[in-house]
């Protein structure tokens, strides 16, 4: 009986953990760059389908190794780039809806057109996930003959190959690089959720490898570890890594959702959950298609905890980078691994800015408040956005964090703050009230906020804003102040917010 896709991530964990528990091995032959396909004796036929479409709405006209007359009859176009999908594990023996909407995006999202392929080697990927396993390597010598083939009967460069694996794909895209003989390497690989059991800490000749092709870039959404397994691979894999919302779990993909895609998918709702992060790879691909106008900005960082401090939106000696289709195909050094906020749908891009905000606590108690803040731009206002501190505000202090916005409002040109109202801290501030009498109050009895800077990360700007009355710098609770933009340098400035 066939699995249900709603367990198809359960039972790659539960393969993974049976196969390591009993020491199975699963005897991967080693694969190098030395060992060059023979695609005529070795491979007359492959178990391997590939199909070629035309247009957005065509299922397929399938090319056959060593017959150049189907290349013709499918419309292969030797002069434009091949860019060729190759599906991962599959447990139903189904191609997905996502191949599809792929293939639409490519055809006819592009400036320049393409040769747009598809790897089908569903009657190898039909099997026990260790299995499945091996075949890979057997797919990607397919894949890599047909290469061959194509430089030989259609005078086709391998530099103009771009292979798209998701989840076991990407491997098999990555056995494809090594497989093929002589000094030029393919053109580029993308790894969209590459699988994680069996390859997660495996030597680069045994998985997919900055070294598979010239370029190699690598999109990270499902690595949250069950039983320390995760189904998508956690370490860098290529020269360019990306870690959407830290790679771990995606917004939207919450089985709290599930309702949701009830209502999209019906009985498959729970399938979809299921497999929503995984999943999401692909669809942050196909963004960068449909929605070419707005890049979404990746920014190299080094975890996830510094990038959510804002701490890493620089774009210096490219150190930030364009997530997908339109990336800047730069090799410089080791792998780069690259952080970003996305929405929970699409077009998923978002606005990153940093906030630095320096805090003078003149109160006698540390306080942990609530804030709100609305921006105002040259293009609109957004809505409020509520900031929670992960500290305590004891005294003088700078706190860093990482803001996004779903919309461009433009360049920032006020920002209104507010300390929301809590009981227990509007109790603290009465009885300051109390005791201090008024006639000998500080100048400053509550919450000093001297200055907010802000970077913002998709136009490299920075901006300090300070209090647009600078007579009362305090803040209380309930009490919301407007702060606009302002020159620190300026001496008055300087003795206003000592």
């Amino acid at each position: 009986m066939e699995s249900p896709p709603c367990v198809s991530i359960f039972l790659v964990l539960c393969v993974f953990i049976q196969s390591s528990t009993h020491g199975q091995s699963l005897g991967l032959e080693p694969v190098g760059r030395s060992r060059a396909v023979e695609t005529k004796e070795a491979l007359q036929e492959t178990k391997t389908r590939f199909l070629l479409f035309e247009d957005e709405t065509d299922k397929g006209c399938q090319i056959r190794l060593n017959h150049p007359d189907t290349l013709q009859r499918c419309g292969f176009n030797s002069s434009l780039p091949l860019v060729m999908i190759i599906h991962g594990w599959s447990v139903d023996r189904f191609l997905e809806n996502w191949i599809w909407q792929m293939v639409a995006a490519l055809k006819s999202g592009l400036a320049q057109p393409v040769n747009v392929g598809l790897a089908d080697w569903l009657s190898l990927a039909y099997r026990h996930y260790t299995v499945a396993v091996r075949n890979a390597r057997l797919v990607g010598q397919e894949v890599a003959a047909l290469i061959q083939w194509l430089e030989e009967s259609a005078q086709f460069s391998r530099s103009n190959v771009h292979l798209i694996g998701y989840s076991l794909g990407a491997h098999v895209s990555g056995f494809a690089g090594s497989y093929i003989g002589g000094k030029q390497k393919i053109g580029r690989i993308t790894a969209l959720d590459a699988a994680g059991p069996l390859f997660e800490g495996s030597s680069p000749s045994d998985r997919l490898s900055p070294d598979d092709a010239n370029f190699v870039d690598a999109i990270h959404t499902f690595t949250r570890e069950h039983m320390g397994l995760s189904v998508g691979i956690k370490q860098p894999i290529a020269h360019y890594d990306f870690y959407p919302n830290g790679g771990y779990f995606q917004p939207g993909c919450h089985l709290l959702e599930l309702y949701k895609h009830i209502t999209k998918h019906g009985l498959n709702a729970i399938g979809q959950t299921f497999k929503c992060s995984h999943e999401r790879s692909v669809h942050l691909f196909i963004d960068s298609l449909l929605h070419a106008s707005q890049p979404s900005t990746a920014y190299q960082c080094g975890d996830m905890a510094s990038f959510s401090q804002g701490l890493c939106l620089g774009c210096k000696r490219g150190r930030c980078n364009t997530l997908g289709y339109h990336i800047r195909q730069q090799r410089q050094g080791k792998s780069k691994r690259l952080f970003l906020a996305t929405r929970a749908q699409s077009p998923f891009k978002v606005y990153h800015y940093q906030l630095k905000i320096q805090f003078i606590n003149h109160l006698e108690k540390p306080v942990e408040p609530t804030f709100t803040m609305t921006l105002h731009g040259t293009k609109e206002e957004n809505q409020k956005i509520t900031i929670t501190l992960d500290e305590e505000i004891t005294s003088n202090k700078t706190y860093s964090f990482l803001i996004t916005l779903d919309v461009d409002i433009g360049e920032l040109t006020m920002i209104k703050f507010k300390w929301e109202n809590g009981a227990v801290w509007t109790n603290v501030w009465n009885t300051v009230q109390t005791i201090i009498p008024w006639s000998r109050r500080p100048l400053h009895s509550g919450l000093v906020v001297k200055t907010i800077k802000v970077k913002a990360g998709e136009t490299q700007q920075r901006m300090t804003f300070c209090s647009e009355n600078m007579d009362g710098l305090q803040l209380h609770p309930t009490q919301e102040k407007t702060f606009v933009r302002c020159d620190v340098n300026s001496k008055k400035l300087k003795r206003k917010i000592r």
